[in-house]
């Protein structure tokens, strides 16, 4: 990193709360100038993909699974061509690696266990699991977009469960770097994958890409897949989301200022669920495409998730192998 232990040096307080160098490309590790870390910035410090290894456990044999984690869906079709494609295409890549699917959404595990009498495990669930079958060392694989709420889940779970294991991994969301100092940019190589899937366009034509939305303060992924997009020269393609913001109101006027006429709606989600079907391409008045309709636009509808895109599944599979990467000391 450019100048980076030059302002370790030269500064107290960064040498204090930022003493940290890329270990590799997907995580930090410390400045080894920093000698005495405190709890606090090692925690701090953990960023990109975690790492722990009890000590007291490393006389146990390795034996090795991958745990993946996705918020999960009761849309059944999409399921199976979205979350468990992705999951087949991680299986692939690590051929005779136990790989394990959950859901963070207690309420979705609860409907399809109802309507369709599958049982998908929480992640605390399938740990339990992995470590009564003799499973010693976990890789734990994130299928969320961003490191948001979801994201904060799957950092609890390993956090909870990480000295119940000789070793523990958890790899990063699908965009989480941004190409900051030597870092990928993760946003840059998921917006290359999404337009793989955009349509052709005419002057007077728009790409929305909906995206979700969080509470949490990584909603400005948002604004920086704008800025990246903008970067990258695609003309009328702009973010919204259900949740947060911008939202659909924050773009109409960018769409009329522009003279659109035909306007694409594409989910950034890695199913095509509820928020697709209903608040983006629903017949209610209120949904994103009755009120463009609305407006004078005509609207057409992608309806499929990105889990769906080959290029983002294998963007989802890099980051799996950068899990398991770690977990197996590379």
């Amino acid at each position: 990193m450019k100048n980076w232990q030059k302002l370790l040096v030269a500064s107290l307080a960064c040498s204090t709360l930022c003493g940290v160098t890329p270990a590799a490309e997907a995580a930090y590790e410390l400045n080894s100038e920093v000698r005495s870390a405190t709890p606090a910035l090692m925690t701090a410090a953990s960023i990109g993909v975690l790492k722990h290894e009890n000590p007291k456990l490393q006389n146990l044999e390795s034996k090795d699974a991958i745990l993946v984690m996705s918020f999960g869906t009761t849309y059944k079709d999409t399921r199976q061509k979205t979350i468990e494609a992705t999951v087949a295409d991680i299986q692939a890549a690590h051929p005779g690696v136990k790989v394990v699917t959950s859901f963070t959404s207690h309420i979705i595990i609860d409907r399809i266990k109802k309507n369709e009498g599958l049982s998908y495990p929480t992640p605390e669930e399938a740990l339990t699991q992995l470590k009564a079958d003799g499973y010693t060392r976990v890789a734990l694989v994130s299928l969320d977009v961003i490191p948001g709420m979801e994201y904060g889940y799957n950092r609890a779970v390993f956090e909870n469960y990480k000295d119940q294991f000789k070793k523990m991994t958890l790899g990063t969301s699908l965009m989480y770097w941004q190409g900051q100092e030597e870092q990928p940019d993760d946003v840059t190589e998921t917006l290359k994958a999404l337009a793989t899937q955009f349509p052709d366009q005419d002057d007077d034509d728009a790409i929305l890409i909906m995206a979700h939305g969080t509470p949490q303060v990584s909603n400005a992924y948002y604004s920086v897949m704008q800025l990246k997009l903008d970067e990258l020269g695609y003309k009328n393609v702009f973010v919204y989301s259900v949740e947060g913001w911008p939202r659909l109101e924050t773009v109409l006027p960018k769409l009329k200022a522009n003279g659109i006429k035909d306007v694409t709606l594409i989910p950034a989600m890695m199913v095509a669920g509820d928020h697709a079907n209903n608040d983006m391409a629903g017949d209610e008045e209120d949904s994103h495409k009755s009120i463009l309709e609305k407006e004078g636009y005509k609207v057409n509808v992608y309806l499929h998730g990105i889990g769906e895109n080959q290029a983002i599944r294998d963007l989802y599979v890099k980051r799996a192998n950068d899990a398991w990467d770690a977990l197996e000391g590379k």
